[in-house]
């Protein structure tokens, strides 16, 4: 019998396996995050400080969570950053569950982005 979780890991390994025909590395699931971020908010720059990269894993979090109605985009700051507002509490998860909910959320986020 196949569970929910199996689904989103078997498309998980798919999406790890394109990102990895692209980068040419595998990605976990922070190095994802990470490439949402510098994708929502076409930051470029050579050398990233490790807020900056706090900050465009935020944004990704917040992006991929929208969908699910759990944040709503704002606006953006005088940099092109977006803020968010966060519409609804999230669920209270143990660690494995906080992470399926999180890879669940990437896949629909790169579905939509036709990715």
């Amino acid at each position: 019998m196949a569970s929910i979780g199996d689904d989103i890991q078997t498309r998980w390994w798919d999406l790890e396996r394109k990102l990895m025909d692209r980068f040419g590395k595998k990605p976990d699931l922070e190095s994802i995050l990470f490439l949402i971020g510098l994708q929502e908010t076409g930051f470029v720059q050579e050398k990233i400080s490790k807020e900056q990269k706090q900050d465009l894993m935020h944004v990704a979090i917040c992006s991929i969570l929208m969908s699910s109605g759990f944040y709503l985009i704002e606006g953006k700051d005088g940099d092109g950053w977006p803020h968010f507002k966060q519409l609804k509490n999230l669920p209270v998860m143990d660690l494995i569950e906080q992470e399926i909910f999180l890879k669940d959320h990437v896949l629909l986020y790169f579905d939509n982005n036709q990715f």
